[in-house]
């Protein structure tokens, strides 16, 4: 099996729907983000192991998501919880030379390895860039945003992300054992969303950083 064929299931399977995202999925390999241990299993539907007590999520449910956040060429979009990196260099993708995407990770080791992968795609790496920071926190330096999405779980989505997000704009993160969109209306309204039966690893709160 290979990145097309992983492609081809996500599509058949109607986790893949959207003609940009396809096309992102298409150039983007999934084995440049995983450990080179399990290359053999990148292009498996399966959450696996970055180390450090974080993974790259199954890649169904990475295409689900981002069919939920429907991001667009031009588009500023913050990734929370970055990790490998695939799916900060999947935004890049899409929203193309007039977007920009930042990918937040707490865990300086997983950062400076998703850099390495990003390195690997020269174009989409001047459209990107990677911070150290406190994921609960969001990353205000870049904000506002028009897109959201995070990778790991929290009991609520945090209040900053929404502060950081534009009128208009969408939050996709998983909640509890779900995945919530937060669509915000105003700056003091929003609607939300629920999917659930998902499972994703924690997101730590707080400010100390490794």
């Amino acid at each position: 099996m290979d990145n097309l064929a992983l492609v081809k299931f996500l599509r058949a399977s109607g986790a893949l729907k959207t003609q940009s995202l396809v096309r992102a999925f298409k150039k983007v390999d999934r084995a440049d983000f995983v450990l080179p241990q399990l290359r053999a299993y990148a292009y498996r539907d399966w959450p696996l192991p970055l180390g450090l007590g974080q993974t790259i999520s199954q890649p169904s449910t990475v295409a689900f998501m981002l069919e939920l956040l429907k991001p667009l060429p031009g588009q500023k979009i913050l990734d929370i919880g970055c990790g490998s990196g695939w799916t900060v260099t999947l935004l890049a993708a899409v929203v193309g030379r007039r977007g920009r995407v930042i990918g937040l990770e707490r865990i300086m080791a997983l950062l400076k390895r998703a850099k390495r992968s990003l390195g690997r795609y020269p174009p989409y790496q001047r459209v990107s860039s990677l911070a150290h920071g406190d994921a609960s926190a969001g990353w205000a330096a870049g904000a506002p945003y028009d897109k959201i999405i995070a990778a790991a779980a929290a009991p609520a989505v945090p209040e900053p992300w929404v502060n950081q997000l534009k009128v208009g704009g969408r939050i996709v993160a998983p909640v509890g054992q779900g995945i919530v969109v937060l669509d915000k209306l105003s700056d003091k309204k929003w609607t939300t969303v629920e999917h659930p039966g998902f499972l994703f690893v924690p997101l730590v709160f707080g400010k100390d950083l490794v």
